[in-house]
C-alpha cells in the first residue's frame, strides 16, 4: 500500500499539484489524500470506499486508474491470504463481543424511543394541566360573574 501511495505522491508532485488543490478538485479531504499517499488504509471506514478514492485519485493524476486499482487489489489479496481462518473467526468473535459491550455500556447507542416516549408523556401532561387550569379559571370567573350579578340584582331590587 505504501508503494501505491508513494507512486501517487510522486506523480502529484511531478504534476505540480498541491494536496489542497487535489482535494478540492476531487471533493475529498486533504487528510484522506495524505492517508492514501502514506499508505494508511486503516484510516478509512471500509476498503471499498478506499478503492474508489485510489482509482479516482490515480485518474486525476493522469495514471491508469484501473491499473493502480489492480495493484491495490493484489496488495489486499496478499495481506488477506496470510490470515488463517482461525484468526478470521477469532477476530469476528472479538468484534461481535466489542459491539455487544458497546450496546450495553454506551449511552449513545441506546435507542431514542425512551427519550421520545418521555417527551410525549411530558408534553401530553402539560397540555392536560393547562386545559384543567383553563377550565378551572373559566368556572371560577363564571361563578364570580354570577355572584356579582346576583348581588347587583339584589341591591337593585330585581
Amino acid at each position: 500500500m505504501k508503494e501505491i501511495g508513494l507512486r501517487l505522491k510522486l506523480k502529484r508532485e511531478e504534476n505540480g499539484v498541491s494536496l489542497e488543490e487535489a482535494a478540492s478538485d476531487l471533493n475529498m479531504r486533504v487528510s484522506q489524500l495524505e492517508n492514501i499517499e502514506n499508505g494508511k488504509k486503516d484510516e478509512f471506514k471500509d476498503v471499498f470506499s478506499l478503492k474508489y478514492f485510489i482509482r479516482d485519485y490515480a485518474k486525476y493524476l493522469g495514471l491508469d486508474g484501473e491499473e493502480v486499482l489492480d495493484d491495490f487489489n493484489e496488495y489486499l489479496f496478499e495481506q488477506t491470504s496470510k490470515i488463517s481462518l482461525e484468526e478470521i473467526e477469532e477476530a469476528k468473535r472479538e468484534k461481535e463481543e466489542r459491539e455487544k459491550d458497546l450496546k450495553i455500556l454506551s449511552p449513545y447507542t441506546k435507542t431514542t424511543k425512551d427519550k421520545k416516549r418521555f417527551l410525549i408523556i411530558v408534553g401530553v401532561s402539560l397540555v392536560l394541566i393547562l386545559i384543567i387550569l383553563f377550565g378551572y379559571i373559566l368556572i371560577r370567573n363564571q361563578n364570580k360573574s354570577d355572584f356579582v350579578k346576583d348581588e347587583v340584582s339584589f341591591r337593585i331590587g330585581e
